[in-house]
């Protein structure tokens, strides 16, 4: 017998989908007035009702206990980090996916399999990434670069006759060797999951005034190793949007043994810009590719890709040997392919987005979002109260004050006290960093909703709290 609100609320399912749609009409109509973050405790939690309250109102119950309390991050003034606005394709292709609510698998139920497909390709052609890389959608870039990670631990194994995924890593001669200049939170995180360890990564000396790798120190190090690493390279570092030099890795690539690992998390997507394409230049040496979608694709948490020439090592990782799945390794068996099992069909919102937008749509939202970022240093650092730590290369900036103090001499502690300041005062949301040692600011532009009127309204805010 079905439960009584469950099946009161199948019979009103129209008028259910009516009130969440006036919600969300509501909820985006009025993002302007919204805080870009909230910093207020949340309630106590509820307890559980026994009988159920129904859809209708639930939602009653969110829009009194929660919804005033949800940050604006899908709007244009929030830069604390790599986040883009879901455009309305997405928001479509989002709602689609919990419609239809098919588990991507990729097995012979369906087309899921098939389109998830049909969008990487789309991708790779967006992206300007060689059309033979395989593929997969992921949660975000921490699961892409294990992906990427898992797979680079594999090839590791193979050299020694041990397949890791079988055997175990204490089966290996070595410890593996990740070698890396400025790595992402999300390696170490990534190692740790692995097995592989913290610890056994070692960062390779950067450029000078840089946050790119010394391809002489690491030439040096790869040399001393006699044995085969892996390399992590970035196509675009969260504080300043540094790229290291893919081209020279790639001919590093022909006279030392390493798996290249590119975490081109948000920087892929200058690909998308005869401007910035220059960056990924050599990024075809790659062996595994980390890409973001929920940043600049601006598609809905949680989404991203990762890519790899080594398709066969995938399906040695990933292979799930259940006898009622399909057994057979190709490019549509996700099942095979990544951590998960059952898997949300997160292609669709991005299906739908680059149908809707095309590559023309995309060059304009990653042009548009790198000159209002720009835009955004100039008025700091023509201010006299900011000054910029690092050139801008696409959509990000790096600053710290300038003041008495002596510029970029301010202390983590101030820095925190301006950033909370300005959280409570609501216009706009950044985050701190360090970078070379100096305490800093970051921010990020890569919503699609930004306009110069954002940049303006934030810059306003973040002066008028400078000197407090």
């Amino acid at each position: 017998m079905t439960q009584p609100t469950l099946n009161q609320d199948d019979q009103n399912f129209a008028e259910l989908l009516r009130q969440i749609l006036n919600h969300v009409q509501g909820f985006l109509g009025t993002l302007e007035q919204r805080p870009t973050a909230i910093n207020t405790p949340p309630p106590i939690p509820a307890d559980l009702s026994q009988e159920g309250e129904g859809a209708e109102q639930s939602l009653k119950l969110f829009e009194e206990r929660y919804a005033s309390f949800m940050s604006a991050s899908a709007g244009g003034r929030y830069f604390a980090f790599v986040t883009g606005g879901v455009t309305p394709a997405a928001l479509m292709g989002d709602w689609l996916t919990s419609a239809y609510d098919n588990n991507a698998t990729g097995t012979d139920d369906s087309w899921a399999g098939g389109l998830e497909h049909e969008t990487l390709h789309q991708l790779k052609q967006l992206l300007n990434l060689p059309p033979e890389l395989t593929g997969s959608f992921v949660s975000g870039a921490t699961m892409s670069n294990f992906v990427g990670l898992a797979l680079a631990r594999q090839w590791f194994g193979k050299h020694y006759g041990v397949n890791v995924a079988q055997e175990g890593l204490q089966k290996l001669p070595h410890a593996l060797k990740i070698l890396s200049a400025t790595p992402h939170s999300s390696i170490y995180k990534a190692l740790a999951m692995l097995g592989i360890g913290r610890d056994n990564l070692e960062r390779i000396p950067t450029l000078p005034d840089r946050e790119a790798i010394d391809l002489k120190a690491l030439e040096k190090k790869l040399a001393e190793l006699k044995i085969p690493a892996i390399v992590v390279a970035n196509a675009g570092t969260v504080n300043t949007v540094d790229y290291d030099d893919l081209e020279g890795l790639k001919q590093l690539k022909e006279r030392y043994p390493f798996w290249l690992h590119v975490d081109a998390a948000f920087g892929a997507f200058a690909a998308c810009s005869p401007k910035y394409a220059h960056y990924l230049q050599g990024i075809e040496a790659a062996d595994s590719i980390c890409i973001d979608a929920h940043k600049y694709l601006n598609v809905p948490y949680d989404a991203a890709m990762q890519f790899t020439k080594h398709l066969n090592l995938q399906g040695e990782v990933f292979a799930n040997s259940a006898v009622y799945l399909a057994q057979q390794l190709s490019e549509t068996s996700f099942i095979h392919l990544t951590p998960e099992n059952s898997r949300r069909l997160r292609a669709l919102p991005a299906w739908f987005s680059l149908q809707a937008y095309g590559k023309q749509g995309y060059q304009q939202l990653v042009e548009q979002s790198c000159a209002l970022a720009s835009e955004m240093a100039r008025q700091l650092e023509a201010s006299g109260k900011f000054q910029l730590l690092a050139p801008m290369r696409l959509n990000g900036l790096c600053f710290g004050f300038r003041d008495d103090e002596g510029p970029f001499e301010t202390s983590f502690a101030r820095i925190q006290r301006y950033l909370k300041a300005l959280q409570a005062e609501g216009s706009v949301f950044l985050s701190p960093t360090s970078y070379k040692g100096k305490a800093a600011i970051r921010a990020s532009v890569s919503n699609w909703r930004t306009q110069s009127s954002d940049i303006n309204r934030a810059v306003q805010a973040m002066l008028a709290l400078a000197d407090e």
